[in-house]
């Protein structure tokens, strides 16, 4: 019995000898494994896993978006789906092309031929509307996906519409401000990694490995929108009423420079670009190249004053009305004899004017015309920009000569003949006009005194005869308003050669007179029911220059209606000013429309426009008739904009 006991108790510890062995060697053989695995195939195995697991994402950022001077939005983007297919994914390609052309709105045969691209990626339709998103999401077609973009949007319509300009579907500038600042409006990308569950779809973002700021850089525009507004609104109205083909307004700050408003008709919505046309984007204030006419008369006596070559009382014979230089014959609307400079400038006489510029001769007036800017772009930065016509100084003819002295025969820009106006303005010192607040444009120049402020001063005085007194810019007057002004009536070149019977009328207005702090220019093109700058042009630039000094709380409690309706300039001269209605009192702004019928049209309008509404004026006058909505009525919302439901309407008497 000992011996098998024993022989058991040997067996046993042999058992256990194997067992141990055998777990000695299948660890050693797991470790091995487990290195060879970590240290060989670690990173391939890691990166099938987190293929496996994680999903790497990319987020586009926004669009910079463009605010006018006080922060009002201009342009932005909105988030739109788009919808791409991934050919080989789809399972049935007829029913995908029944589905996407029904819902979608499209041509099958459109769609069918896309969905059998040998592609990996087909756009079928981008930045569709949430309706047509909806249907395709309910669908659910495999192989058909929907995504985000971003859509641009212009929230004021045509409001600065060529100056802002329109991207394309991808989102890259095509025009104006747009284009300019392309680079620093375009957003960045961000790319990061969310997990997935075993069926692939994404459990959460993960915020780890994104970009600190991925949108666009915004933009500032020198531009207000309440000046814009009402200049669009008078230049649409004016070129109505005078079946006119186009016009331009600026709107110039003249302490800094910046383009309040610069106005085309006609208007260009860029909410629109697929129904437009190029005439409707082009920015006529920075690419159309007019023959100014009268409103170049001011720099001719600027340069004759500062050169001596006429005092503001020197006499010079305009010849009744008719003088012949070479063979051209020069006549003057307001036919006179002996006039003193001064008066030549208030009835712009053009046989006055241009034995001022043969007196100066041409080499010295060609200097100034440089100097000041004309024949040269004015760097305003925009594409397109035209830099007008100005012949070689070599080159003038006596008939030039003559011409060129009362603006014809020389080609400018709406902007360089605003810069120059800006230079009278100034003291004769020169300055750049600005579009951009932000980001800061930086641009070289040197100011450079061009005129004495005695001799800018004198010009002043004398355009404000222009308007004042017995001038041609008489239907200009703002009652308690200094107003130095110039009217001008261009013929226009005709294709076959010579001038043609049609014209642009024009008017520049400084305000106020002595020390200008608002330039406003208004060009007409081709008026047909008249062509006078001083009837066209000269009620668009007062109807402006009342909006924009009553918005910024500038105008005279005394202002009183000089329209000129049926009236013309020579009876309008001889009539008094009627005085203005006592306005009644005005209570605090409340939530609701107050009762302003009785109410002078200054007061009516800088109550209104300090609640962010610029109404639309009807009728004549300067006292508020009536008005819509009435009082106690909930204020409206937004702009106004022709036609819409909350617009502001003021009817005058």
């Amino acid at each position: 019995m000992a011996k098998d006991s024993k022989r058991r108790t040997d067996l046993s510890g042999i058992k256990i000898g194997l067992v141990i062995a055998l777990f000695t060697v299948a660890l050693t053989g797991l470790w091995a494994r487990a290195g060879w695995v970590q240290l060989h195939d670690g990173d391939y195995l890691a990166a099938k896993a987190a293929k496996q697991s994680l999903a790497a994402e990319c987020e586009y950022g926004e669009r910079g978006r463009i605010f006018d001077r006080n922060g009002q939005m201009l342009a932005t983007s909105v988030e739109a789906k788009s919808i791409f297919a991934r050919p080989y994914a789809i399972d049935n390609i007829d029913v995908a092309a029944d589905t996407l052309s029904r819902d979608l709105k499209m041509s099958r045969r459109t769609v069918y031929k896309k969905l059998k691209s040998k592609r990996k990626f087909v756009w079928i339709k981008r930045q569709v509307t949430d309706r047509e998103a909806a249907a395709i999401s309910k669908a659910a077609l495999p192989g058909v996906r929907l995504t985000s973009e971003f859509n641009r949007i212009y929230p004021n319509g045509h409001l600065g519409g060529q100056l802002l300009g329109f991207v394309d579907i991808d989102g890259q500038g095509r025009e104006g401000i747009e284009l300019i600042f392309n680079k620093q409006m375009t957003p960045s990308k961000a790319e990061f990694v969310v997990p997935r569950d075993a069926t692939g779809h994404r459990m959460y973002l993960d915020a780890h490995g994104r970009k600190v700021d991925i949108n666009g850089q915004d933009v500032q525009l020198t531009i207000d929108t309440h000046i814009q507004h009402a200049a669009e609104q008078s230049l649409a109205k004016s070129i109505a009423k005078n079946e006119a083909r186009a016009g331009i307004v600026l709107v110039v700050d003249v302490d800094s420079g910046d383009i309040l408003a610069i106005a085309n008709q006609p208007f260009f919505n860029p909410n629109m670009v697929r129904t437009s046309n190029a005439a409707q984007r082009r920015l006529r204030a920075i690419t159309d190249i007019y023959e100014p006419g009268s409103t170049m008369k001011p720099f001719l006596f600027a340069a004759a004053l500062e050169e001596g070559v006429i005092e503001p009382e020197t006499l010079i014979d305009c010849e009744n009305g008719r003088w012949r230089v070479a063979r051209k014959v020069i006549r003057d609307t307001h036919p006179a004899k002996w006039l003193p400079a001064h008066k030549v400038l208030r009835y712009s006489s053009n046989i006055g004017t241009a034995k001022i510029g043969m007196d100066m001769g041409a080499s010295v007036y060609h200097s100034y015309l440089t100097k000041l800017g004309f024949g040269a772009k004015t760097n305003l930065g925009l594409p397109g920009e035209s830099s007008g016509i100005l012949m070689p100084a070599k080159k003038w003819t006596s008939v030039d000569l003559a011409a060129i002295s009362f603006g014809q025969g020389i080609g400018t820009t709406a902007v360089q003949l605003a810069k120059a106006f800006l230079c009278l303005a100034n003291q004769g010192i020169t300055k750049d006009l600005n579009l951009v607040k932000n980001p800061v444009v930086q641009r070289k120049h040197t100011a450079t005194q061009i005129f004495s402020p005695k001799t800018t001063a004198q010009v002043l005085s004398m355009m404000k005869e222009v308007v004042h007194e017995d001038g041609t810019g008489r239907s200009a007057r703002i009652q308690g308003i200094s107003m130095a002004g110039k009217t001008g009536t261009a013929q226009k070149a005709s294709p076959k050669g010579g001038y043609g019977d049609q014209y642009l009328s024009s008017f520049v207005a400084l305000v106020p007179a002595d020390e200008p702090e608002l330039l406003v220019i208004t060009m007409i093109d081709e008026p047909q029911k008249s062509n006078y700058g001083s009837t066209v042009a000269a009620p668009v630039c007062r109807e402006i220059t009342v909006r924009t000094l009553a918005y910024h709380g500038k105008l005279s409690e005394t202002l009183d209606s000089v329209i000129t309706e049926n009236v013309s300039v020579d009876e309008l001269a001889e009539q008094p000013l009627p005085q203005a209605v006592p306005s009644p009192s005005v209570q605090a702004v409340t939530e609701t429309v107050p009762d302003i019928t009785g109410m002078p049209v200054r007061r009516a309008l800088e109550l209104l426009t300090k609640m962010g509404i610029v109404p639309v004026l009807k009728g004549q006058g300067m006292t508020v008739k009536s008005q819509k909505p009435g009082a106690g009525r909930p204020w409206p919302k937004g702009h106004n904009t022709e036609g819409a439901d909350d617009v502001f309407v003021l009817w005058l008497s």
